[in-house]
């Protein structure tokens, strides 16, 4: 077992690595409008700097994860944090617009390492009750990342735009060489053949999941027009479901083990972190809220974000404690109802600035559980240590396709509410029945005792 000394070092590495991917979308929001200058793009192109980012993160997240659970956390995580600093120089130096969505695509799929295998080396070095606070704490980080991002890309960009990018490079070697110190190598050997199938068969999966829901133009489905090479994506990736559970059970040893499946406790948080992504990626609707209830500008709509994130920032690390006391299921139901209320409550009383603030509050605090430490936590003692970050990316893989659903679901909702205020108002408010809606799935997670038999059983299977 590691000493406390030692697990104490790790956490700090992985929290700082953590930090890094997060700033990485915090910061880059200044750096837009010269972009689009710079390379003489219009908006529907500029999009492209966000949406290719989360399509290399879906991607990445499972191979990587996979990868790490068959060649070791290290030499997996060494080389997220290379390949991230390839592609922030990637953007940096980039003589054109295409080969600056290239870096930004290894960027993603480079980041989809670093926090599925960061959650899994938790597991693997932190005993089970000490995971929830270990966990919390690397969830507060994206509550800072964003508290801090736009502060830290104001001073960058006075030195340029490719700063915001460069800056990402020494971070990256520092890390490395610490990574090389101090996390577990190859924990495990194996002869049998490395699941290529399955890698390549659920890569065009999920490219085709995230360009679909990422290419669905609200404005066109409201006008009754089908994109249909959206639509064409959705389709395929739909008919490759199968096709992967079909190539997974034949498969020695599989990227994402069908068992996995069996457990009931994983299929509800599958479904939680779906729910969680959709509510996650509705907070960047709120400034749109503000600027049409208030008048203010842009740049005020998203400093009135503040309580969002402070709540999140002080409600992560608190939530992973209560973890270790309470277990998943009360502090899973709890993210869930503060969720759903805060979402009812700013949309009910959207255009009362008290309320508004004390809806923030709430719907910072509940995001703060349901994308911090909870449901990770959940993985970590469900499955066996050799599946442990196959478990985490598919975790971020159901959030991240829950966020690219969320965005397409309140455009549509905006829309049919009327726009503006009104419509807006309609998004939140259906939004938070929504999330209200999945309170019997945390309710019906594990009760703190069996969790913990779980949890021990993996420890001394």
């Amino acid at each position: 077992m590691n000493s406390e000394r030692q697990r104490n070092q790790i956490l700090g590495l992985l929290f700082v690595g953590v930090l890094m991917a997060a700033l990485d979308i915090a910061i880059v929001g200044p750096a837009l409008p010269v972009i689009q200058r710079v390379f003489a793009v219009d908006e529907r192109a500029l999009s492209w700097v966000f949406s290719i980012y989360v399509l290399g993160n879906l991607v990445g997240t499972p191979t990587i994860a996979a990868l790490s659970d068959r060649f070791g956390r290290r030499l997996l995580y060494v080389a997220s944090l290379g390949g991230f600093a390839l592609g922030s120089l990637l953007v940096a130096i980039a003589p054109s617009f295409t080969l600056l969505l290239a870096g930004r695509l290894v960027q993603g799929v480079s980041a989809g390492g670093v926090i599925p295998v960061a959650s899994a080396v938790i597991g693997d070095t932190f005993p089970p009750e000490q995971r929830g606070s270990a966990l919390g704490l690397i969830g507060a980080v994206f509550g800072i990342a964003f508290l801090i991002g736009p502060i830290i890309g104001g001073l960058l960009l006075l030195l340029g735009w490719q700063w915001l990018f460069l800056v990402n490079i020494p971070i990256a070697v520092v890390l490395i060489l610490f990574s090389l110190r101090l996390l577990p190598g190859l924990t495990r050997t194996t002869t049998t053949p490395f699941d290529m199938a399955g890698l390549v068969t659920l890569g065009i999966m999920l490219t085709a999941l995230a360009y679909g829901l990422t290419s669905l133009d609200p404005d066109q489905l409201r006008g009754g027009t089908l994109p249909l090479l959206a639509i064409g994506a959705l389709i395929v990736a739909a008919a490759l479901v199968p096709v992967f559970i079909t190539v997974e059970r034949r498969a020695v040893e599989p990227i994402l083990q069908p068992a996995i499946f069996r457990s009931r406790q994983i299929w509800l948080t599958t479904a939680l972190a779906i729910g969680a992504g959709i509510a996650e990626s509705s907070i960047v609707f709120v400034p749109a809220l503000l600027t049409a209830a208030y008048g203010v500008s842009s740049s005020t709509a998203s400093f009135m974000l503040l309580p969002i994130v402070l709540a999140m920032a002080v409600g992560s690390p608190i939530s992973g404690r209560m973890l270790d006391r309470f277990g998943s299921r009360m502090v899973v139901s709890v993210g869930v109802v503060l969720s759903g209320i805060g979402m009812v409550l700013l949309g009910v009383w959207s255009t009362t600035l008290v309320m508004f603030y004390i809806a923030s509050i709430v719907i910072g605090l509940g995001l703060a559980i349901l994308l911090g430490a909870a449901l990770r936590y959940i993985l970590l003692n469900e499955v066996p240590a050799s599946e442990r970050a196959a478990a985490q990316g598919l975790l971020t893989v159901t959030m991240g396709s829950g966020q690219l659903l969320g965005a397409v679901l309140v455009g549509l909702l905006a829309a049919t509410g009327g726009g503006a205020v009104a419509g807006y108002s309609f998004a939140f408010l259906v939004i938070g029945v929504v999330v209200l809606l999945l309170t019997p799935l945390a309710l019906g997670l594990k009760s703190r005792a069996a969790e913990r038999a779980t949890a021990l059983a993996g420890v001394h299977s």
